[in-house]
């Protein structure tokens, strides 16, 4: 009872609150105080606080004429640092590019965070109605969305238990979306080898992707390609193919450059 309580105290704690309103500032959308304490989960007189602290620090950038807020400098500086380490956005970036040009549509990468998945780079094919709802920086919950449910359906099996129950009050907003629906396209997608989700999120538009696998077996992003769904439908094994190549691809770079890279990658998407 008592560490329970504990860990509750600590999840409301200011700094946790700090962390809830940075993440949810890195979608670019999120830029007015009553959005930001939304996307939160932070009442507004707290976040205009903590804001302004986390202002003071150089985190976060406050127009003062629009009153707009942003990502501020600092955080730039602290992202070089870890990018001195090894980027999974440097070594996917060939990979966009070849699948938007092979493909003509929109190529993504997606990271995990936490229970949401962070869109952290696309390249945009040539093909002339794009996949232009996600922006660098979008957010969504695990499992909404063709390249987060890569990521949710080959995280480990403990793991997709007790995230599903905590993802669900996140997905008032997707209302095609319930536990049910996302464990049956879980089981869909081990099956194929690579999630694909068409009408889902955006009418008329899809995605198909897969996991890029880390040394561990657990999924450090996913490549996905986001198009017209019956752009999708129409070439789906030669997508799949792509999209495989070239996660197989990263996943052989981050574990030549990553110093704790010490087992190799399960092959996640072997033919059932």
């Amino acid at each position: 009872m008592k560490a329970a309580a504990s860990a509750a105290a600590d999840a409301n704690s200011s700094v946790h609150k700090a962390c809830r309103l940075l993440r949810a500032l890195s979608d670019p959308r999120n830029d007015r105080l009553t959005i930001i304490a939304a996307a939160a989960g932070v009442d507004k007189a707290t976040s205009m606080r903590l804001l302004h602290v986390l202002a003071s620090e150089g985190l976060v950038e406050r127009d003062a004429a629009n009153k707009r807020y942003a990502l501020g400098r600092e955080l730039m500086l602290l992202g070089a640092a870890v990018k001195n380490r090894l980027d999974l956005r440097a070594l996917a970036r060939p990979s966009l590019i070849r699948l938007a040009a092979t493909f003509q549509d929109t190529a993504i990468l997606s990271l995990p965070s936490g229970l949401e998945t962070v869109c952290a780079d696309l390249q945009f094919g040539a093909f002339a109605i794009r996949a232009n709802y996600l922006d660098i920086g979008s957010r969504r919950p695990l499992g909404v969305g063709a390249g987060s449910l890569a990521i949710l359906a080959w995280m480990p099996e403990g793991e997709i238990r007790a995230a599903l129950p905590h993802i669900r009050p996140m997905l008032q907003k997707y209302p095609r979306f319930t536990r049910r629906f996302l464990q049956q396209q879980i089981a869909r997608s081990r099956s194929r080898g690579y999630a694909v989700m068409l009408d889902a999120v955006v009418e008329q538009m899809g995605g198909i992707a897969v996991p890029i696998p880390g040394p561990d077996g657990r999924p450090l992003g996913a490549l996905s390609v986001a198009a017209l769904s019956e752009r999708i439908a129409m070439r789906e094994p030669a997508l799949a193919a792509g999209l495989r190549a070239e996660a197989a691809t990263i996943a052989s770079s981050w574990k030549i450059g990553s110093a704790s890279s010490h087992a190799d990658a399960p092959a996640l998407w072997a033919a059932p």
